[in-house]
C-alpha cells in the first residue's frame, strides 16, 4: 500500500462491517466506518470498541493496541471526504447485486484508481459486481467469514478483470492486519471455503437421512474428529502424510457411497415446511428449546480465540 495513505474505508457498518472495522483499527489503521445514516455508523463503531475489547480482554490484542484501535474508528455518513487518504475500501452491504454495483460504480468514481475497492461478499460474483466500474481491475473480494473479528482466514477472490497486482495489494494488507489471506484464482460460487464446507454439509445431512448416525452424532464426530486437528493439519497434509496409494484406495471404495446431488436435500424443504427452520423457530435438526445456542455460540467463540492464540505463537 501506498505509505502515503492510511486509512480503511469500510461500506457497511453492520454485524460484518463491525467485526472487520476492529480488525482494521487493532492493526494500527485509521478506520472510517461509513453508512448512509450516521447513527447506524455510530452504532457500528460502538460495536467494533466491544470486538477491540474482547480481543484484549482474551490476549488477542495488547492493551495499548485495543486503545489505540479505538481512537482509530471513525463513524461517517460521506466516505468521499476520505478519498485522498484510502488506501483500501471494503464493502460490506445487504447481499443484493444491484445494490452492490450501485456502490462498487460510486466507490470507481470517487477514488484514485491504484486504490483497490474489494467486496466482502459471501455468494456474489466480484465479476458481476464489478461489471459497471470503468476499472474492473482494481474490485476484487475479501470475503471475511464470521465472526470477522475472530476467524482469520480471509478469501481473496479474482474476478475475470482482476489484476494480480490488485489481489496481492489486498493479501498484504490483510497479512498487516495478523488476518490469514488466501488467494482464490477464479470467480466461481462458494468460492474456496465455502465449496468445501457445503461439501461436508451435503454429506452429512445424507447421514442422517439414510439412517447411518444422527445428528448429534454427526456433529460430535466431526467435531472430536477431523475437526480438532483441522486448524494445524489441512486434509491435503493428511493426504501426503498417509501416502497416496493409501488415499486413493480409501476414495475408490467409500466414494461410490457419499452423496453426489446437485441440489439441496429433500430435507430442507421438509423441515422448511413444518417451520423446523433452526435456531431461529425453535426446531431444525436439534430441538433448540432444549439445547442452549447461546451456550453454544460462547463455546464457538472461546474455542476460537484459543486457537488463534496457538496458531499464533507456533506459527
Amino acid at each position: 500500500m501506498d505509505n502515503r495513505h492510511d486509512t480503511i474505508i469500510i461500506i457497511g457498518s453492520g454485524m460484518m462491517g463491525s467485526g472487520i472495522a476492529a480488525c482494521s483499527a487493532a492493526s494500527g489503521r485509521r478506520t472510517i466506518l461509513s453508512d448512509t445514516d450516521r447513527s447506524r455508523a455510530e452504532k457500528g463503531a460502538d460495536e467494533a470498541r466491544e470486538k477491540l475489547r474482547y480481543l484484549q480482554e482474551r490476549g488477542l490484542v495488547s492493551t495499548e493496541e485495543w486503545e489505540h484501535g479505538c481512537d482509530l474508528l471513525v463513524p461517517s455518513r460521506d466516505y468521499r471526504e476520505e478519498r485522498e487518504r484510502a488506501c483500501l475500501v471494503i464493502e460490506a452491504v445487504t447481499e443484493n447485486l444491484e445494490l452492490k454495483q450501485k456502490v462498487f460504480a460510486d466507490l470507481d468514481r470517487t477514488f484514485p484508481e491504484e486504490i483497490p475497492i474489494a467486496s466482502n461478499t459471501s455468494g456474489l460474483r466480484i465479476t458481476d459486481i464489478s461489471n459497471k466500474m470503468e476499472h474492473p481491475e482494481r474490485a476484487v473480494t475479501a470475503h471475511f467469514w464470521f465472526p470477522a473479528h475472530l476467524i482469520p482466514l480471509v478469501e481473496v477472490v479474482i474476478g475475470e478483470k482482476t489484476s494480480s497486482e490488485t489481489a496481492e495489494q489486498v493479501k498484504n494488507e490483510l497479512l498487516r492486519w495478523k488476518k490469514a489471506p488466501v488467494i482464490v484464482k477464479k470467480d466461481l460460487p462458494g468460492q474456496l471455503a465455502n465449496r468445501i464446507l457445503q461439501a461436508v454439509i451435503r454429506e452429512a445431512v445424507n447421514i442422517v437421512e439414510i439412517g447411518l448416525a444422527s445428528a448429534e452424532d454427526v456433529d460430535t464426530a466431526i467435531k472430536m474428529g477431523m475437526g480438532i486437528r483441522l486448524p494445524v493439519w489441512g486434509p491435503l497434509e493428511h493426504v501426503d502424510t498417509v501416502g497416496m496409494e493409501l488415499c486413493k484406495s480409501v476414495q475408490d471404495t467409500v466414494l461410490p457411497g457419499i452423496s453426489s446431488r446437485i441440489s439441496a436435500s429433500p430435507q430442507f424443504q421438509q423441515k422448511i415446511d413444518r417451520r423446523q427452520l433452526g435456531v431461529k423457530t425453535g426446531h431444525g435438526f436439534y430441538d433448540w428449546t432444549k439445547k442452549d445456542h447461546a451456550k453454544l455460540e460462547q463455546l464457538r467463540d472461546d474455542f476460537i480465540v484459543n486457537a488463534v492464540r496457538f496458531m499464533r505463537e507456533n506459527p
